[in-house]
Formats: structure tokens, sequence, C-alpha cells
């Protein structure tokens, strides 16, 4: 394992290549757009409004439940009236498309041998949706393109096979990042750690790194005109050309020997990292000076250490569950807020001033997002399954939707009263 050091490495900037924000589509960030991972922007926030400030005791109201989206943690993508998903149903992993406004099944794809784990069966990784296509990632490593309408395959790669990529412990997790005419992956490879593929027809663009596969999802993060993408690998986190895999830095210290899992915050110039198991978060500040590009540590602290969740960024303060405890903190300079045994572990989404924190026993709690300290505004409880309740919640349309192995629960949390 790398030594950790204050500053991390420098490379040369190589060839500007402009994207933009992480999805082409010109529904990005229009509320009840929730089109991958973690939303429009992949930072955990809803642009959505007008919704319920707090619940009534009985919970929110449930508008649908659908059974039968199979074994699994992947959490759902919303869009083109659609909820799509992944699941194992039998020895075989399916990409699943329901209703959504019924919850009704509207197509279901297989894509290849399901992954059995100990903790846990299935995929991990949430279908990312880029105008009429669906790009995902199995938990053994298929990464497929479907047409969204109908469920068609288009093109797909065996990671492992093709690329030696890694098999995670427990299981490839990761949802695939698509940047304007490419999507791109951590697969793990010798030589092959980050891949980008050309979008449409699945053709190999470039192929970098040997760094092993983490279980975090990539982000794109322009910085002063030049567009990078950022992974968080079983190694360190880096900054890459989406352009050509060229690495501009690389940062080890925020990384732990088991598992990174959580996915990478970018916000005004700075790049968040945080990881559990004893280790903590790092804040970078991006710097460009000519043709460079450098990343160096602001703080690293161990006040927030994110398991299976990633944090939130909300008016200057992260909210996130470190381990056990939901906590705020300080975004530029790391200083603890506050935490709260809240609904214990869990994950979380932002919303119209809230934080919608599910635990992995299966209790949504409704709290205020507000440094002020902690304030709880409801909280209901759904089934507990044999497995914990490790997929994240979504909000879109004003409703919010639960992944909990076999069943999808949508709630409506629309404000009728001002309407």
């Amino acid at each position: 394992m790398e030594e950790p050091r204050r500053n991390a490495s420098l490379f040369s900037l190589g060839l500007t290549f402009v994207f933009g924000l992480a999805l082409a589509s010109p529904l990005l960030g229009a509320p009840g757009h929730w089109p991958q991972w973690r939303g429009p922007r992949r930072d955990g926030v809803s642009d959505e409004t007008g919704l319920l400030k707090s619940w009534p005791a009985e919970g929110p109201k449930l508008v649908w439940k659908a059974i039968g989206a199979g074994e699994g943690y992947s959490t759902v993508a919303v869009t083109q009236g659609k909820v799509f998903t992944q699941g194992k149903r039998g020895e075989t992993e399916h990409v699943i498309a329901y209703g959504e406004e019924t919850g009704k099944e509207a197509w279901s794809r297989q894509n290849g041998p399901g992954l059995r784990s100990s903790r846990g069966h299935g995929p991990r990784g949430t279908p990312t949706v880029d105008g009429e296509k669906l790009y995902a990632l199995s938990g053994k490593g298929r990464l497929i393109c479907l047409e969204a309408a109908s469920g068609k395959e288009v093109w797909h790669h065996d990671l492992v096979a093709e690329y030696r990529g890694s098999q995670n412990h427990w299981g490839i997790s990761e949802s695939p990042l698509v940047l304007k005419d490419r999507v791109l992956v951590n697969a793990g490879g010798k030589g092959a750690s980050i891949i980008a593929f050309k979008k449409d027809d699945g053709q190999l663009l470039w192929k970098k790194e040997s760094d092993p596969a983490g279980y975090s999802s990539g982000i794109s993060a322009d910085f002063e005109g030049v567009p990078q993408v950022v992974f968080f690998t079983e190694k360190a986190a880096m900054g890459l050309s989406p352009a050509d895999g060229q690495v501009y830095w690389r940062y080890p210290r925020a990384n732990n020997g088991t598992a990174n899992i959580a996915t990478p915050i970018c916000s005004d110039g700075h790049v968040f990292l945080s990881s559990a198991y004893g280790t903590g978060c790092a804040l970078l500040k991006l710097e460009k000076s000519g043709d460079r590009l450098d990343a160096k540590e602001v703080y690293f602290k161990r006040d927030m250490q994110n398991h299976h969740s990633s944090c939130v960024l909300v008016g200057g303060h992260l909210y996130g569950f470190s381990n056990a405890k939901l906590t705020c903190m300080e975004f530029k300079t790391g200083k603890w807020v506050w935490n709260d045994e809240s609904v214990g572990k869990g994950s979380l989404v932002y919303a119209d001033g809230r934080l919608y924190c599910l635990s992995e026993d299966g209790v949504m709690g409704l709290v205020e997002a507000i440094p002020e300290g902690y304030r709880e505004k409801g909280r209901f409880k759904i089934q507990k399954k044999q497995w914990p309740t490790w997929a994240h919640p979504v909000m879109a349309g004003g409703r919010l939707y639960l992944r909990n192995q076999d069943e999808i629960l949508c709630y409506d949390m629309r404000d009728i009263s001002k309407s």
C-alpha cells in the first residue's frame, strides 16, 4: 500500500476535451428527473420543491408497491415515465423497467449470471439512463447497453473476462458514468483500471492504470475549463482526463484496505472523499498552473467515515452517516458541527430543506438539513428483510422510492395543501 502523503501527485493536463456535466440529457436537473446513481449531478441532491415538511404518525401515503425486483442492492433511476433498477431472479441478473405511475413491470432483460455473496446476492449498481439508451453493470462485471424504451440489447462487455477486471469480494458495485459520447467504468484490470467505451456501439476508446476496482462510482468535475473524471479505486482517488485517460492527480490517504465505497463530491474547486474502517475523510483543493493540475490536501479528518453511503453537500455543510451516526460538518474546514443516532447507520438524499434518511434496518426518517442541530420531522418503518436495506432512497417527481430487495415502494411526498 502506498504511503500517505499531504499533496497529490502532479501530472500534465494533456488534451482538453469539453464535456460539461455528467449527462448530455436536456432534462438535467429538472424536477422528476433522476436518471442515474445519486441523481442528475451524482450528488444526492434533488431539485424537488413543494414537499411535505413533516410526516403524519402513520407515515406518508404509499402510492404503489412492486414485488418481483429480485435480490440485490441496486437502487432506482426515474426518468422518461419509467423506474429502472436491477435484480437477481433465480440464477440470472436482470435490468428491469417499471411504469412510473403504476409500478407495473414494462420490460426485463437478462444481464448474465447472478452474483452470490456472503453479504447479499445480486447486482449492486444503479442503471444510468442517457437519452434513448440505458447502461448497467452487473454484480459480476457485465456492462450492458440497452434501449431504454424496450430493453433491447445494443452491446455488452464482460469486464472480468475481456479486461481482467477485478471481481470485488462483495460484488462489483459501480454505476456507469456517461459523459457526452462515452461511458466510463472502474474495471480494475491490469493496464485497464479505468476504461472508456464509445456509448453508441461499445467501441474501446482508452484504458488506463492498474488499480483494482473499488466499490465507488465515478463523477465528472470540470475545473477552470479543464474537464476531469474522479474515481475512487481500491488504492486511491484519482482525477483523469475523460478524453484520453491521462492521470492528473492521485491521492491515496482517504482509502482503506477493505472497501472504498462512497462517491466523491466535487464543489467550488474542491473534492471531498470519505471511507470507513477507521479511515476518515479528506478535502482536496484543485489548482491549475499552466499545463498542470494539482490536488492539494486541505484537511484530513476522522469525523466523517462513510461506510456504504455518501454525504450530501447543502449550504456549505456536509451531512452524512459517519458509521452509525448522522453527522454534520463544515465542507471547507472539516469542522465538526453535530451528530445524532438518528435512524441508525444508513444512507440519505436531500430535497426541499430535508434529509431523507434510510437506515439499513428499514427505518425511514425525515430530518431538517440545518447546522443548528438534529431536528427530526417524522419516521416510518418498512419490513425488514433477510439482508440490510442498503439501496439508497430516491426523490423524483414528488415521490420517494425505496428499494427493499424484492420490493420497490413508492410514496407520495407532495404537500397538497400548497397545490
